[in-house]
């Protein structure tokens, strides 16, 4: 099997490469065969609300505690490079998201998806915002099965945000403080109603971040809606 022609980056080339000679396993078992086996999608089947201290205006559901298969396979997807899994996630929030009781479309049936924010560092070792490539996943998924959705990229990152891992949330929230801002080159029409989609929600803070930065521009969120929760 010969490799696709074109322009291609050295990390492209090799993942293509790794792509063609080793089986595809599930991401979240190790099962052969599948992304995301059906057991392991089965885990992410069903919107759970969280509570998480203050996060916002709006309330917050996840589909599975962040341990097991659930854990697995968000770290595959985020960290270990299974970009192929986005397809599998994406498509577990979107049979979620109309069972979510407070999420709602604009007027026109329209679904309006602001993927949280990633780090520039982040987003260049994880081969692009891998939120970004989760809503589109998402978007994709509701289209299919009739729904229209639209990808609103509202949402950045202010220089001076470091890595959250190790932080409680008061150190959290510090790290964030005026640094979300809305991306004036991603924004749905205004006042349209919207989803926060994420991937972990651990302390809440930066839910509450986004949500903020959303709401003072006159974006209401609705909803927000991750992958998994922490604790």
């Amino acid at each position: 099997m010969s490799v696709p022609s074109g322009k291609m980056s050295g990390m492209g080339f090799v993942q293509t490469v790794l792509d063609l000679i080793l089986p595809v396993t599930c991401g979240g078992c190790g099962a052969a065969g599948w992304a995301c086996c059906p057991g392991c999608f089965a885990a992410l089947a069903w919107p759970e609300p969280v509570v998480r201290g203050p996060t916002g205006t709006c309330p917050v559901y996840a589909l599975a505690r962040y341990s097991g298969s659930a854990r697995s396979l968000v770290l595959a997807y985020k960290e270990r490079g299974r970009r192929d899994l986005a397809g599998r996630l994406g498509a577990a929030l979107a049979a979620a998201l109309p069972y979510v009781p407070s999420a709602r479309t604009d007027a026109a049936g329209r679904w309006w998806l602001v993927p949280a924010p990633s780090r520039r560092v982040a987003s260049r070792v994880r081969g692009g915002p891998h939120l970004l490539r989760l809503a589109r996943a998402c978007a994709a998924e509701l289209a299919a099965a009739g729904c229209a959705a639209t990808v609103a990229p509202a949402l950045c990152l202010g220089p001076g945000v470091r890595d959250a891992v190790g932080l409680d949330r008061g150190q959290r929230a510090a790290n964030l403080a005026g640094r979300i801002r809305l991306d004036s080159r991603g924004l749905p029409p205004p006042a349209t109603p919207v989803v926060l989609l994420d991937d972990v929600v651990t302390t809440g803070a930066t839910v509450a971040a986004c949500t903020r930065a959303l709401h003072e521009g006159g974006f209401p969120v609705t909803a927000v809606l991750t992958l998994t929760q922490a604790g």
